[in-house]
């Protein structure tokens, strides 16, 4: 197979990769429509030892299907540029991205559950931009400017807007992208 079919099944690979992880999103927000959304008590409670399990879940918790609606589209463009890294750094990024950002809601949050991936997202929107920076690579700058094209807008969700909006979640999501970004990087050519 020569180098175009391999970057071709990988292409694929990476694809499945982040549609398997939407998926999970929407067979977990339908049991969580079927039980009236109960599954949302486990999301982050800042400042509370209960909520301390809402970091690692509050991701995969949303308050409604438009929620989940709103989250998927750039869920699955930013999640994709990431996965271009390997599914196994997808993972890792994203696990330490929510780790990361779901310890800042939980510290500085308001008072009140925090649910969805929307965090996720800032944290894929300010890994790829801080990527660029610190590799200086050719595609990490091109996926970082594919993403500025596409989500240059995001950044105003870091500011509070509406009461309902998590913007705790935005901001310390984006800057957990930025850290893992920066953990990570390796700069050269």
């Amino acid at each position: 197979m020569g180098s175009t079919g391999r970057r071709s099944k990988r292409f694929l690979a990476e694809g499945k990769s982040i549609l398997i992880f939407v998926g999970i999103l929407w067979v977990i927000e339908v049991l969580n429509l079927i039980t009236s959304h109960s599954l949302n008590r486990l999301g982050l409670q800042p400042r509370s030892m209960v909520g301390l399990i809402g970091i690692p879940l509050s991701p995969f918790l949303h308050g409604s299907v438009t929620h989940l609606l709103s989250n998927t589209p750039p869920l699955l463009i930013l999640g994709f540029m990431i996965c271009l890294r390997g599914t196994a750094s997808f993972v890792a990024y994203s696990f330490q991205i929510a780790m990361i950002g779901g310890m800042g809601v939980w510290l500085f949050g308001r008072s009140s559950i925090h649910v969805g991936a929307s965090g996720l997202l800032f944290g894929y929107f300010g890994f790829l931009v801080a990527s660029a920076w610190f590799e200086r690579k050719p595609l990490s700058i091109a996926l970082a400017l594919l993403a500025l094209f596409l989500y240059s807008g995001l950044i105003w969700g870091v500011l509070p807007s509406q009461p309902f909006v998590s913007w705790e979640s935005h901001l310390c999501g984006l800057i957990a992208g930025i850290i893992v970004a920066r953990l990570q990087a390796s700069p050269g050519k």
